[in-house]
């Protein structure tokens, strides 16, 4: 039972840190507004992965919204964004 307790401890740590990983990226792009340095194809692959990990988790856990489904949904969110301001940054260099 420990080892449980410990695991979802560190599950929740771990996955609070890398949503908030996300941020500095967000801010360097909005504030060079400067994407090319950031791989749209790589952003792309994150989102995916985390959208349909998210998904299979959901299915897999009888279709309800275990904590692990929302963290994959929010990493998800914070790709998206991310794939969205390269977009944004780089449309406004054409």
């Amino acid at each position: 039972m420990t080892y449980l307790h410990v695991l979802t401890w560190l599950f929740t740590v771990f996955s609070s840190a890398r949503v908030l990983a996300y941020l500095p990226t967000m801010w360097a792009i909005q504030a060079s507004g400067d994407s090319s340095q950031h791989s749209l194809w790589t952003w792309c692959t994150w989102l995916g992965a985390n959208a349909t990990m998210a998904a299979w988790l959901y299915e897999q856990n009888g279709q309800r919204l275990g904590r692990a489904v929302i963290v994959n949904i929010v990493n998800a969110t914070m790709c998206a964004v991310t794939v969205a301001l390269i977009l944004v940054h780089r449309s406004s260099h054409f």
